[in-house]
């Protein structure tokens, strides 16, 4: 896999191209690569800008000093369910009649790999004050028993893990609903005992009851509502109880899956993505090798440049080359702190909420006096913070528990912890020891914002030289401190200190968020085709994971970018891609 992928933090005034793609995130690239490996536009008509000096957006891998493996600050894996991301990596079939022998589509090699999630005999978890091993309920309905714990909950929902109680949440809801019922009652599933309910709904079948399942329940105050208009904690709260909301946000460990946003849109996820028989992979050589793959593929074709370093300030219409090209990009270029203007005739915006409201936003386009309905989509969707910190170790000390790797989960503000791996030549670990987000962002933020950072120290494999050069990447001191004592209190055991971090704060500018969720009451199935050209007579586009109904994955980005495409571009549906796969509305 090649890293060295040739970026231009120069500039050329007056530069002139079909399409502009700000963005060298994966829907940005996704887009140079299909516009471009398909013959619609040479390399030159086609030509990609980022302010960042890397590329993939939020996906980040990284090699601590000491360690031979990759970490993952953003993005870190995919399903195998999701078509695009897992055909990219993994090549597609060369005949149905062998299946097993992959042609790829990309030319980097990319080495799929099984991402680890660990044995729950030996994972932990550690709610209000109190240590389970993650399968304790499971054991305790094998020996037919209820495990209670200290949330006082409903007498029905007493002894279900939380991933049982979404379960059993969502089926009630579902078969609540006349509708639902008459319509795919064959395909979900109760039983054979109390915890085991079964989803067989497709992603076809979750859009047509996304915007018709209504909540019925007498005595409710949402009784009557559609599920797509309430928000997932006042429905969880509304079935369960706040104490029981407060069980599945704190065990299921992300509190981005239980805020209030789109119910509707919750329930497929919570099924879908987050259930127990999902599979997920990884990439071994670090998961943003995705958006080097396809960066790669398009700074093949001649003429093609990623202008790196150089930030989008505004785009206009009213310029000396306005009979040749519709716009006139403005741009800064970081290093020489210098303007300079590009010429397309289309402008494809790889770009999240954040990043959206950072332009310039009096010009034709974005002017919210003037265009309500962009304004109001725009912010339909509520940006998730996101924060991680990789540590690296001396020792997998976390081995002394028998735990090797996947997650333990608590409702500390590090929530989550996961055991990344270990290096076999000299025992240098890697740990991800905080999975901040939502409730715990202002904790953090007020530790990270201190000015002291952490002070690395040598290790086996990695000299003090080597560390020093990650100095400004370092958390600070006191961000550490908190965190080893999290860990120590979650462990249970004497936990050495770390000897180099990696720390990220995806809510920081341009990004603003880590992922994003809908909204209550937006109509998704509206948003998301307009927000892929929000103006009839303008030849601009919004791509990316914020947008789509798969937020918080890459697949989501490639979705929103491949109906983009063949929408507004014409491109046809690539081979390798098949004609059964639903990308969505």
């Amino acid at each position: 896999m090649n890293k060295n992928t040739p970026l231009n933090n120069g500039m050329q005034p007056g530069l002139q191209t079909e399409v502009a793609i700000i963005g060298a995130g994966t829907s940005g690239l996704y887009s140079a690569f299909r516009l471009t490996d398909t013959g619609k536009y040479a390399g030159g008509q086609v030509q990609i800008f980022d302010m960042s000096e890397r590329l993939g957006g939020r996906l980040e891998s990284v090699i601590l000093p000491g360690m031979n493996f990759w970490g993952e600050l953003g993005g870190m894996r995919y399903l195998t369910s999701q078509e695009i991301v897992t055909t990219l990596i993994e090549g597609y079939p060369l005949t149905e009649k062998d299946p097993a022998k992959r042609t790829p589509v990309l030319n980097d090699h990319m080495t799929p790999i099984p991402f680890p999630m660990g044995n729950p005999a030996d994972l932990l978890f550690y709610l209000r004050k109190e240590h389970f091993k993650q399968d304790a309920w499971n054991v305790a309905q094998q020996n037919g028993e209820k495990l209670v714990t200290r949330y006082y909950l409903n007498d029905d929902d007493i002894g279900f893990s939380s991933d049982q109680l979404f379960n059993k949440i969502i089926y009630d809801v579902l078969m609540a609903d006349p509708w639902f019922a008459r319509n795919y009652s064959d395909r979900v599933t109760k039983g054979p005992t109390e915890y085991d309910y079964g989803f067989k709904l497709t992603s076809e079948d979750w859009d047509e009851v996304k915007p018709n399942l209504v909540y019925h329940f007498p005595g409710s105050p949402y009784d009557g509502r559609k599920v797509n208009d309430l928000g997932f904690w006042n429905l969880i709260k509304d079935q369960v109880s706040e104490e029981g909301y407060q069980f599945v946000a704190n065990a299921g460990g992300y509190y981005s899956n239980t805020i209030n946003w789109n119910a509707a849109e919750a329930f497929p996820y919570m099924v879908g993505d987050f259930s127990a028989d999902v599979t997920y992979k990884t990439i071994e050589e670090g998961y943003d090798s995705i958006a080097y793959a396809l960066a790669n593929q398009y700074m093949g074709i001649p003429g093609a440049c990623i202008w790196s370093e150089n930030k989008l300030l505004t785009f206009s219409k009213g310029h000396e080359l306005r009979d040749t090209f519709r716009y006139e990009l403005t741009f800064l270029n970081i290093p020489a702190n210098q303007i300079w203007h590009v010429y397309a005739n289309h402008i494809i915006l790889g770009m999240p909420r954040k990043s959206l409201e950072l332009l310039d936003q009096q010009n034709f386009f974005f002017n919210s006096n003037e265009n309500t309905v962009l304004d109001r989509n725009i912010r339909s969707v509520i940006m998730e913070p996101a924060f991680k910190i990789l540590m690296g170790f001396r020792e997998p000390w976390w081995k002394k528990l028998g735990i090797d790797s996947g997650h333990s989960i608590t409702d500390l503000p590090m929530r989550q912890c996961y055991y990344f791996g270990t290096d076999p030549e000299n025992d240098n670990s890697m740990l991800l020891g905080s999975y901040g987000d939502m409730e715990t962002e202002t904790f953090w933020k007020a530790l990270s914002d201190d000015t002291v950072l952490f002070k690395v120290s040598a290790a086996e494999s990695a000299s003090l030289v080597e560390l020093k050069a990650l100095e400004r990447e370092q958390a600070t001191q006191l961000m550490v401190n908190e965190i080893m004592a999290q860990l120590r209190e979650v462990h249970q055991i004497e936990i050495p200190e770390p000897y180099v971090t990696y720390f990220r704060d995806w809510s920081d500018d341009p990004f603003g968020a880590g992922y994003h969720a809908w909204k209550a009451g937006v109509a998704v199935w509206d948003v998301m085709p307009y927000m892929r050209k929000p103006d009839a007579d303008e030849n601009i586009y919004v791509v990316g994971e914020a947008y789509s109904d798969q937020q918080g994955w890459v697949e989501g980005a490639f979705c929103e970018a491949e109906k983009m495409l063949k929408s507004h571009f014409h491109l046809t549906r690539p081979i390798w891609l098949s004609d059964s796969y639903y990308m969505g509305w």
